[in-house]
């Protein structure tokens, strides 16, 4: 298992839980101005609809636990873990797809999501799936900056984008929707070097929120890539065990990702940049599903539950689950919005320096 990776030692949990109580109890502000969001799927809020491609997640059941029961483009039933640490933060609506024709005038000031499903920092993964990569979000990043600066003035434009969170969740595309599927990486590098290769995008990625004014900025390790239900089903040798050469191989580029971000962190005077562990968390919602109230974790709810995902989940899919909460997986890829809430605390609770 991998280790607490933050670059910041863990909150004290009470000053967590006082966080909670005041946001829960006081109708205040939200406790930063804006959230900007970028990544792949797990964080993407319908980006995807907008694009020609078969990454798409804005048709039934998709969303079916969401507010109205609306697709939105979420990839998950229901809320996302961002979704559930925008309301942490105090925020009453979140940040819209920004490709969506409702991104614009006064819905701007929370903030963006520029994320795209089956993207990374590897700009070839998303040109497989003719989504957005990194490097695209970050010039969407800097036309949003263009109207904010428009709406409220350069000044009151550059606090905004000082003082909030730029969260970034990316790289598990990179891995099992390119490298594991594609000869010409996998036969050209060894885990460890397109572990850099990635890192040196990320480095870049970093590097461009930082001249574009980002101070606070939250990043997210892999996941357990090895205990993804599709990942299992493809990859794994006939049970329904974890395949833990995939795990380690996360768990490589995560150690290497906490020491890149401690350089960072050194290089670049007043960066708050936060590692976020998901690995751990996640990791322990499918060793023990049932300490936590859930009775599936091998399989997903939608369909078959062992590789549906995106076009492959749909309303006609057969063996869809009536209670996802059951679920720590919705589809083959994506956790259920139930395992989303449980995440988000965790989130909440190690990026908390961000917010300060």
């Amino acid at each position: 298992m991998i280790k607490n990776i933050s670059i910041f030692p863990m909150m004290n949990y009470y000053v967590f839980l006082v966080v909670l109580f005041v946001i829960g109890t006081v109708k205040a502000q939200p406790l930063v101005p804006a959230l900007f969001i970028f990544g792949d799927s797990v964080v993407d809020a319908g980006n995807n609809n907008n694009l020609e491609t078969i990454v798409k997640a804005n048709f039934p059941p998709y969303g079916r636990d969401f507010i109205e029961h609306k697709s939105t483009g979420r990839f998950c039933n229901g809320k996302l873990a961002l979704d559930y640490t925008a309301e942490n933060l105090g925020f009453t609506s979140y940040p819209l797809a920004y490709l969506n024709k409702q991104a614009k005038g006064k819905n701007l000031l929370i903030g963006a999501n520029f994320a795209s499903g089956s993207s990374g920092y590897y700009d070839s993964t998303a040109e497989i799936y003719n989504t957005i990569s990194l490097s695209k979000q970050v010039e969407l990043y800097k036309d949003y900056q263009k109207k904010l600066a428009t709406l409220v003035g350069k000044t009151n434009a550059s606090s905004i984008i000082n003082s909030s969170i730029h969260f970034v969740s990316a790289g598990s595309s990179d891995f099992i929707q390119n490298y594991y599927i594609n000869p010409l990486l996998y036969n050209t590098y060894a885990i460890d070097q397109f572990s850099d290769i990635l890192l040196q995008s990320y480095t870049k990625f970093v590097q461009e929120l930082y001249n574009l004014g980002a101070r606070k900025i939250g990043v997210t390790t892999l996941p357990p890539l090895g205990c993804v239900p599709a990942v299992i089903t493809i990859f794994g040798e006939d049970n329904n065990n974890c395949v833990e050469k995939i795990n380690r191989a996360a768990i490589l580029f995560n150690n290497k990702l906490n020491s890149t971000s401690q350089k960072l962190q050194s290089n670049l005077s007043n960066l708050n940049l936060v590692v976020l562990d998901i690995y751990q968390p996640l990791h322990n919602l499918v060793i023990n599903p049932t300490d936590y109230g859930f009775l599936e974790a091998r399989k997903a709810c939608c369909g078959t539950g062992l590789i549906e995902t995106s076009i492959l989940c749909n309303k006609k899919s057969p063996g869809t689950c009536k209670n996802a909460t059951e679920y720590v997986f919705w589809d083959g890829f994506h956790p259920s919005e139930a395992a989303n809430k449980v995440l988000s605390d965790d989130l909440l609770a190690a990026g908390i320096s961000l917010v300060s």
